[in-house]
């Protein structure tokens, strides 16, 4: 098999597992696997094509002969191994808020901006979660009729916090206890928290923080105006928001409906009279948005409501970021970068 040599940084966790799921599933030319993590996970295996790879220690000569590398460990981790990756392979995608806004790195949804990566090498900062899957649902509606404003609530997954936010809701669902080491300041089980990372001065959380700055780098609308309001809530995998959305030209749902079924990555699933619409339990282990609940603002025929749900583990994270790594191989190829494994 001719392909690449491909690592992978925190192989082990959800995320990065994820990938190496989401790389055998697209048949993405891996004809050398370097899965890696830390001192605590080395020598452990995961398992690829059939096969399984002992992981390796991350340090500053793992990426030596590889042409792309996959990053799932961390900011801290991102910061300090990231640049070194970027010296020996042609393409580093990063998962952490690491690069994210910095003016120097592309911050890619492939459906939405991949025209970023022309000619570019180094790392790609792959989004947040929750706005990867809510800018797949506005670009091709921003294409048409112009996007004004975005006021968005998020209901987000414990996965989004790692493998330590699923045990937590899984010890309190068993128990009715919380967690002595859940990464929640309450219990999460049956409950729903206002607070998705840390609090600043002027009470916005981080992940609100997040959602409205690469929402406008991804979307290249400096000066859009976004209100996210971030929730966590007791669901295992796949993120759910209520946007709803202001345009300069005026639409009907009909018209968004017919943009919505044209977009790539995208599923309009939106027959309310039947119960049909966008669920978390269904849309989990699927690459595309589901969009649904589509309304008009009834005073307001520039606005536009919608129900917008993904994988989180997947479009959210690993999937966008393979997709990243596929335009980065088409680019090596046509470079004649194409590394000769067997």
């Amino acid at each position: 098999m001719v392909g690449y040599r491909v690592a992978v940084a925190g192989a082990t966790g959800l995320v990065g597992r994820t990938i190496l799921q989401v790389l055998e599933e697209r048949n993405f030319p891996v004809a050398e696997l370097v899965p890696l993590a830390s001192e605590r996970s080395a020598g452990t295996v995961v398992s690829f094509r059939g096969e399984e790879i002992e992981v390796r220690v991350l340090h500053e000569r793992s990426f030596l002969g590889c042409d792309l590398a996959f990053f799932s460990a961390g900011a801290g981790v991102s910061r300090r191994f990231s640049p070194i990756a970027a010296e020996h392979a042609a393409f580093v995608v990063d998962n952490s808020s690491a690069f994210r806004q910095d003016p120097t790195v592309p911050l890619v949804v492939p459906e939405v901006n991949p025209h970023v990566l022309d000619g570019y090498r180094g790392i790609v900062a792959n989004p947040n979660c929750s706005t990867s899957q809510m800018v797949v649902a506005l670009q091709p509606l921003h294409a048409v009729f112009g996007l004004e404003s975005v006021i968005v609530s998020t209901y987000q997954a414990v996965s989004g916090s790692g493998a330590k936010g699923v045990t937590a809701l899984d010890h309190e669902v068993r128990t009715g206890e919380r967690h002595p080491n859940s990464p929640y300041p309450h219990v999460i089980a049956f409950n729903a928290l206002p607070h998705v990372d840390a609090f600043d001065g002027e009470g916005w959380s981080g992940e609100e923080r997040k959602v409205i700055a690469e929402t406008r780098k991804i979307m290249g609308l400096s000066s859009l105006h976004v209100v996210p309001t971030t929730v966590r809530v007791p669901v295992r995998v796949g993120h759910s928001e209520s946007v709803y959305a202001r345009f300069t030209r005026p639409l009907t749902v009909a018209d968004a409906r017919r943009v919505l079924e044209d977009a790539p990555g995208v599923i309009v699933q939106d027959d309310p009279a039947e119960s049909e619409y966008p669920l978390a339990i269904q849309v989990a282990g699927r690459d595309d948005v589901f969009v649904g609940r589509l309304r008009q603002d009834p005073e307001d025929d520039h606005a536009l409501l919608l129900w917008v749900v993904g994988d989180n583990l997947r479009k959210g994270a690993a999937t966008n970021s393979v997709q990243i790594g596929e335009i980065a191989v088409s680019q090596l190829a046509d470079r004649g970068r194409e590394a000769q494994y067997v």
